[in-house]
């Protein structure tokens, strides 16, 4: 070979038979395999998005890179400006990317929201807690709820959903917690929860007590060798009796409603806890319902967050109790029981808890008992709400 023609990189390898595309190993020295890679990065990375001809740019570099006709330095400089073409493209998608993350976060968890997303009057995004979460804190602050970005104001009729957005998240890439592959956040849940080889799964014979936790790839191996399938009767009461006790407790709850509605004198009535302010120096947030007839008797409910502690928009945890006050006169005691649960139209998940008390005109309110919500977010939304409507059931016993 001569010296041109390995200066070049041309001659031989540019031939009829194709093997070079065009554009590669054309012009003298060692910028000239740089050159179409530089080119086809400036189209590629010019956005931040990796084109069609980006990765064309990429394939004909790793080919002329693979081609045994090519000169041993050309076909180097080839594999090096194909590996720097690939690395550009995939850097500049990654970029792109980064970019939406910090686009369509939530300004305020600063994290990309997993459900609803709604915005203020200038377009700041906030995920659905976050934005229920503010809601409420300006409840218990006894404020008005800004946006923390523009500070103008927020509330459930100021602020929209953004549906776009919404759509936007859904196809960004997430990485699998099990496998560490990357899908669209709209297929993740489904593929975490039915398709992934490595989600955590349990034996089938948990119920007979198999501790067994392990990659799904991993159950049927186990399975087969589960020794719990053969153990005798007397070695699985211990559990079954473990198991009993749990559902004894919900039998009984169950029961207990069923019997109750057998009673002769059964009340319901929708009730609307309304926000008041105590007249303390510091006030504190309580709900009150108007006075409603149940029986043919008065009624009130209040409510309190987090049993009147001082501050509690300091506090992560909130919980919410009631009190039934009996506001007419008896002439004998009225012995009742009493549940509340989420009215008609709300969506906040309240378990059904049955309280007992025996009214006098001596004592005519019960203590404050838990309202039984599931957990603080539920609580949040019916502080963020502008009344808090559930139902209330009312059962006079009979001597």
């Amino acid at each position: 070979m001569s010296g041109a023609e390995e200066a070049g990189g041309g001659g031989p390898a540019a031939g009829p038979a194709g093997a070079v595309p065009a554009g590669v190993g054309v012009g003298a020295g060692p910028g000239a395999a740089a050159g179409p890679a530089a080119a086809a990065l400036g189209e590629a990375a010019g956005p931040g998005l990796p084109d069609e001809a980006g990765l064309a740019g990429a394939r004909q570099l790793q080919e002329a890179a693979g081609d045994p006709d090519a000169p041993p330095k050309k076909r180097l400089r080839a594999a090096e400006a194909a590996e720097a073409a690939a690395a550009a493209v995939a850097a500049g998608s990654g970029k792109l990317e980064e970019r939406l993350y910090s686009v369509l976060c939530c300004t305020v968890c600063l994290d990309l929201p997993k459900a609803s997303v709604y915005q203020c009057t200038n377009g700041h995004l906030m995920c659905a807690g976050c934005f229920i979460h503010l809601l409420a804190d300006a409840r218990l602050k006894e404020e008005q709820a800004t946006c923390p970005n523009c500070r103008c104001e927020i509330s459930k009729s100021l602020c929209c959903r953004n549906l776009a957005v919404e759509k936007a998240v859904s196809e960004l890439p997430s990485e699998c917690g099990f496998c560490l592959r990357q899908f669209p956040r709209s297929l993740l849940e489904r593929h975490q929860k039915e398709e992934c080889q490595d989600r955590v799964t349990q034996c089938k014979y948990k119920r007979i007590g198999c501790p067994w936790h392990g990659p799904f790839h991993e159950l049927t191996v186990h399975e087969a060798a589960c020794a719990h399938p053969t153990k005798t009767g007397n070695e699985l009461m211990e559990i079954l009796d473990e198991m009993d006790q749990s559902h004894r407790k919900e039998m009984q709850l169950y029961n207990s409603i069923f019997s109750l509605l057998s009673f002769e004198k059964i009340g319901y009535t929708e009730v609307q806890f309304r926000p008041y302010r105590t007249d303390d120096f510091i006030t504190r947030l309580y709900y009150e319902t108007p006075r409603f007839t149940v029986l043919n008797q008065t009624w009130v409910l209040k409510a309190r967050v987090n049993d009147s502690e001082r501050n509690p928009n300091l506090s992560c945890k909130r919980t919410l109790s009631f009190q039934l006050l009996l506001k007419s006169k008896v002439t004998a005691p009225l012995e009742c029981s009493f549940l509340l649960l989420k009215g008609p139209y709300d969506d906040v998940r309240i378990s059904p808890v049955i309280y007992h008390f025996v009214f006098t005109n001596e004592s005519n309110e019960t203590d404050y008992v838990p309202l039984p919500i599931i957990d603080s977010v539920e609580c949040n939304k019916l502080l963020a709400a502008k009344n808090i409507n559930l139902r209330l059931f009312l059962f006079q016993i009979q001597k």
